[in-house]
């Protein structure tokens, strides 16, 4: 945990710094919230923009913490955000999530801090409980393809009874 505070704060405003020199423990984030502290860190600041069934569209400006020493979007980050945006786009109400069966990325380009991304996701198929999604960052600015993900996944679904 030390080693992990001590590379964070190297990346992080003073405010953001000074919370994670705080942290004893992994803790929840609210009551009753399932995330993780991994999830919140690498989603705090997505805002999602529209949805329709098999469509997710997102956007998300790229803050320092998620940078790698060369101040480009991490690519554990991005692995993170086609994660979450692959199974957004299939979640279902009432279910428990997905589970991730295979992810294969593609990075394209890269992203600099501030660069504003459109993240988009859409489901390519469904048979039983297993989909496939495609998830596309883009630079909103330039249109420029950052990275494009293909995410399967496993899980309930609803029954025909």
């Amino acid at each position: 945990m030390e080693k992990t505070k001590e590379i964070l704060q190297r990346r992080l405003n003073q405010q953001e710094s000074e919370a994670l020199s705080r942290l004893q423990s992994v803790p929840s984030i609210r009551p009753g919230d399932n995330t993780s502290f991994y999830e919140h860190f690498i989603l705090t600041g997505i805002k999602v923009d529209h949805v329709h069934p098999g469509f997710v569209s997102c956007s998300f400006r790229v803050p320092p913490r998620l940078t790698d020493s060369n101040g480009k979007l991490a690519n554990g980050a991005i692995a993170t955000l086609v994660d979450e945006v692959g199974g957004a786009v299939i979640h279902e109400e009432g279910l428990p999530m997905n589970v991730s069966v295979d992810m294969s990325i593609s990075f394209l380009s890269t992203a600099q801090v501030n660069d504003e991304l459109e993240i988009t996701s859409r489901l390519l198929g469904r048979k039983g409980g297993y989909s496939g999604t495609i998830v596309l960052l883009k630079n909103k600015d330039t249109g420029e393809l950052i990275a494009e993900g293909r995410h399967s996944l496993f899980g309930r679904h609803n029954s025909k009874m």
